[in-house]
């Protein structure tokens, strides 16, 4: 299980400083399960939001692992860090991919970056309606080989590529002597959808390994925006839900597909889903965010699920160690399928387009 990272925030302006990361990280180096996907545009939220926060949730990781390291000593198992490349217009050149991968490295305080990613295909075009949409995902592959061949990264990887664009990356890379080891979208019980699982299903064939974002649906398959959940809270004062950071168009989702809306969700919205995830979740002994996380480990990708308390950790973990039978995993796509819809997003988060300053823009798993 890996600890998404897209949420940290550091709550001082002017330095690093976040009491509950510090315990997850310390709680996650100490039972050497200190997998952490980050980004180099990540960053806290009020920064991100002006602009200014590139590189900061790397530095965050940096800090937070030395001390972790330095109270606890070192651990048979080194943490693994992965973060990202972000396609940009300027960036046109195999040089700016590895300076971007220098700048990580920096960041991060390593020598060599376990994992390093393309964020996603060559899709923000400003300047598209002039005709200048050409992509550069290739010149990005060739960025990789490169960050690889100096040996700046252990490993390659892309995030929300389809099959199609997979095996062509693969290929590329393969001529340079580099293997292609990962492939992050989004993928859960709810979101096997709009070529999710067509592409799990290209890079199991492939011998790349999917990591999956988005594993809880956003909370959806945790159980805690079910229509009784909601039902039994006011949101507007349960700090339980609010301490998530929710936008009230999130919540507006999140909810329409807890409860139905009449149109694209069914009346009722996910609750049957819910209903067989607890059946199992309180037969194994587990919880039904367990539940989620297994289904994907069965299916042979690993879940990044976004984390920010020790606690929420201590649950992701109680997913390791087990395995869901076949039956189980029938059961659950079962009822999933019998919904008649999947998850693609909430709000502004989204799990195939990205809102990037002057409009948005998409990718497809095909």
């Amino acid at each position: 299980v890996g600890i998404g990272t897209i949420s940290w925030s550091s709550n001082n302006f002017f330095n690093i400083e976040n009491d509950d990361l510090q315990e997850l990280v310390t709680e996650a180096y100490d039972n050497n399960a200190a997998f952490f996907d980050t980004a180099e545009r990540y960053g806290s939220h009020t920064k991100t939001a002006l602009g200014m926060g590139y590189g900061e949730t790397e530095r965050m990781t940096r800090k937070f692992l030395l001390e972790a390291r330095e109270s606890l000593g070192e651990r048979p198992v080194s943490p693994v860090v992965a973060s990202k490349f972000t396609p940009l217009p300027w960036r046109t050149t195999v040089e700016s991919v590895v300076e971007a991968c220098e700048q990580s490295r920096k960041n991060l305080g390593v020598e060599q970056i376990d994992l390093y990613q393309i964020h996603m295909p060559d899709i923000v075009k400003p300047f598209r309606f002039l005709g200048t949409d050409k992509a550069n995902d290739e010149i990005y592959w060739d960025g990789l080989a490169e960050c690889y061949h100096r040996g700046l990264v252990k490993n390659v990887g892309v995030c929300n590529y389809g099959p199609t664009l997979v095996a062509r990356c693969q290929e590329a890379l393969a001529k340079r002597g580099v293997p292609l080891a990962s492939n992050q979208i989004a993928y859960s019980l709810l979101g096997r959808h709009n070529g999710a699982q067509e592409t799990v299903d290209k890079c199991s064939e492939l011998g790349v390994k999917v990591l999956a974002y988005y594993p809880y649906a956003m909370g959806l398959l945790t159980g805690k925006y079910s229509a009784e959940a909601l039902e039994l809270s006011d949101i507007a004062s349960d700090t339980s839900l609010r301490k998530f950071k929710k936008s009230g168009l999130e919540m507006k989702d999140l909810e329409r597909y807890a409860k139905g809306d009449g149109s694209i969700v069914p009346a009722g919205g996910i609750s049957p889903l819910i209903v067989t995830m607890a059946s199992i979740a309180e037969s194994r002994g587990k919880t039904v965010s367990q539940v989620a996380l297994n289904y994907i480990m069965s299916k042979g990708a690993i879940p990044i699920p976004g984390c920010r308390t020790a606690s929420q950790l201590k649950d992701n973990l109680g997913a390791t160690g087990w395995r869901l039978t076949d039956t189980e995993v029938a059961m659950l796509e079962l009822e999933a399928d019998k919904l008649g819809f999947g998850f693609d997003g909430a709000g502004f988060k989204r799990t195939s387009e990205k809102f990037v300053g002057y409009g948005i823009e998409k990718w497809s798993l095909d």
